[in-house]
């Protein structure tokens, strides 16, 4: 049974920093994609970053060039560290994991947004940024 386990979200003014962490265990991670959605009261889930088994990432545009997504394959641990905060950054985050080591990573980010029931979810971690 995968589990995902969040942590590292908190409350920042704009252009701060956080890193999110996600924590995976059950499965056999190279087998994966990773991949961070957000979540905000009143909106669509939002796919953020995703990351493929070969390491390349892709990102949807509102974050790019501020958001990193990482991975450690070794301690199975799936990062995003997201700079220059902005208020419309605030959510829930999420992360994910795509069963497929073929994907390519916007593949896998293109899987979160439309096929949601074949991804693995953890609990959320809650980003808030103020103004």
């Amino acid at each position: 049974q995968v589990q995902l386990v969040e942590s590292g979200g908190g409350s920042v003014q704009t252009g701060g920093s956080l890193r999110l962490s996600c924590v995976a265990s059950g499965l056999t991670y190279s087998r994966y994609c990773m991949g961070w959605s957000r979540q905000t009261p009143g909106k669509e889930r939002e796919e953020v970053a995703a990351v493929d088994s070969d390491g390349s990432s892709t990102y949807t545009n509102s974050v790019k060039g501020r958001f990193t997504i990482s991975q450690d394959n070794a301690k199975n641990v799936l990062y995003l560290q997201m700079n220059d905060l902005k208020p419309e950054d605030t959510g829930m985050y999420f992360c994910a994991a795509i069963p497929s080591p073929d994907m390519t990573a916007k593949q896998a980010l293109a899987v979160m947004r439309d096929r949601p029931s074949l991804v693995s979810w953890g609990q959320g971690t809650q980003v808030t940024v103020s103004s």
